[in-house]
């Protein structure tokens, strides 16, 4: 009989992880303590009638840092959600928002339900009733607590939020600010459905610009050509997998999906994968790959980057001794347990920590946020101006070469920034610099020696300084 292995629970796994860090820099224990502790949880239950019967549901809003406000996180939708796995959540959302500079606490929220269930008209009704109780407990709103889709949920789920919100305070004109995530239509942001995935593939790119990194990593050159393996093909996995196929020449030669793994060493078309799968509701059966029945298994096979973007402990003491990626990013929530991430550092597998590259959603929600309070949508006052700039430099190029420029140069001149355009910049400075300091962070230090300890340094060393600067009372 083989032994069972205990490892700690998520919530244990991330306290650990900071443990770490807080160890790296000396940290006041008192400060330390602070920093770690989860500020507030909400556990509610609520009776829906659903067909004629009574349902009770169970629910949590956590709120680990009020550092900054509004205090920010997802709520997910699962059957398998409990409190451990939400104050997890909340605490990496603190750590989050610090390291790539979106002045939010960390926040969490779930419900123990499984959408697929229940019909659209039902889980409007479960959704909004949800929302009533976390307004009245004071769990929701645009200035103290802000929420956005996670496992689960999407726009629609954060449009009934929204609306349920407005109706109960009808005087608040930031209303719409009261959750991120919602549709474009309703006060949402371009870009924001695939942000935590092109946040994955900014991460990527910065990554590879620094070629000791890359060789630290037992690689060489750029993406184009890297054989990666991707868990989970939801929003995330599937953002992530199509912009770095399509735009950065990478090969996705696994996907791993819960009824299996799909395999093709040419590399996955994630375009037609996509299609198969909302059309097929399943990977079996896809003419381009061979399929794996067990799936997880498929995390061992040799590639240049796996990108779990999955679950928690997908990773574990289990099966990290035959992990055999040179490089992976976590894209999900805690993929990697706290043991396995040991085992893999003493290996010298390259982890790029979830805290920083699955921050991407955050980020934009930010700008989502910041849009919402402002009333304006980004680049209104300043398109026009740009074009007319854009104009006059193409006239003053044709005038002193005395050559008349191509239309596509001069259109390419003469564009001003959408709103997508500006959102997927501010994306791409956000992942850059914040790779850039956690790096500087790892090279400056003798006692951190890989990306996760100096993400969380970096992290806790900025809320921390929250602390002292204002003082705890």
């Amino acid at each position: 009989m083989s032994q069972i292995i205990q490892e700690p629970t998520f919530r244990e796994s991330v306290d650990l992880m900071v443990d770490r860090a807080i160890a790296a820099i000396d940290l006041d224990p008192g400060i330390a303590i602070a920093v770690k502790s989860c500020n507030a949880v909400l556990q509610v239950q609520f009776p829906v009638k659903i067909r004629g019967k009574i349902e009770v549901f169970t629910g949590w809003r956590a709120v680990h840092s009020t550092h900054r406000l509004p205090s920010k996180g997802g709520i997910r939708y699962a059957p398998y959600a409990d409190q451990d796995e939400v104050e997890a959540l909340a605490a990496l959302m603190t750590y989050k928002c610090a390291i790539v500079d979106v002045p939010f606490g960390g926040s969490k929220g779930a419900l123990v339900i499984d959408p697929s269930l229940y019909e659209r008209d039902e889980l409007e009704k479960i959704t909004r009733r949800f929302t009533l109780e976390l307004v009245r407990k004071g769990f929701l709103s645009p200035s103290t607590n802000v929420p956005a889709p996670d496992i689960g949920t999407g726009q629609r789920e954060m449009a009934w939020i929204a609306d349920t919100y407005k109706h109960l305070y009808p005087e608040d004109i930031n209303y719409v600010a009261c959750v991120t995530g919602k549709p474009v239509q309703h006060g949402g942001i371009a870009g924001r459905i695939e942000a935590t995935g092109r946040g994955v593939q900014y991460a990527l790119q910065e990554f590879f610009r620094h070629a000791n990194d890359v060789k630290n990593a037992n690689m060489s050159g750029s993406l184009d050509g890297k054989k990666i393996i991707i868990q989970g093909l939801g929003n995330v996995g599937y953002h992530a997998a199509k912009f770095l196929s399509e735009e950065n020449g990478a090969l996705i030669t696994a996907v791993i999906e819960r009824d299996g793994a799909l395999i093709n060493d040419e590399g996955i078309n994630i375009e037609n994968l996509h299609q198969h799968i909302c059309e097929h509701g399943t990977i079996k059966n896809f003419p381009s790959a061979i399929l794996e029945e067990d799936g997880k298994a498929v995390l061992e096979k040799d590639c240049d980057i796996l990108i779990p973007a999955a679950l928690e402990s997908q990773i574990t003491l289990e099966n990290a001794e035959r992990i055999s990626a040179k490089l992976i990013i976590e894209a999900a929530n805690g993929p990697i347990t706290y043991g396995a991430d040991e085992i893999l550092n003493q290996k010298g597998t390259i982890i790029i920590p979830d805290a920083y590259a699955n921050a991407g959603g955050v980020t934009v929600s930010y700008f989502e946020w910041i849009r919402n309070i402002s009333h304006m949508r980004f680049g209104r006052m300043s398109r026009r101006h740009s074009e007319e700039h854009g104009s006059h430099i193409s006239d003053v190029l044709e005038t002193m070469t005395g050559e008349k420029i191509s239309e596509q140069s001069r259109s390419k001149l003469t564009r001003g920034a959408n709103e997508l355009d500006l959102v997927r910049s501010g994306l791409d400075d956000t992942m850059r610099n914040a790779y850039q300091k956690i790096r500087e962070t790892m090279l400056s230090m003798d006692n951190v020696h890989d990306l996760r300890t100096a993400t969380y340094v970096a992290s806790i060393e900025k809320i921390s300084r929250s602390y002292i600067d204002i003082g705890v009372y």
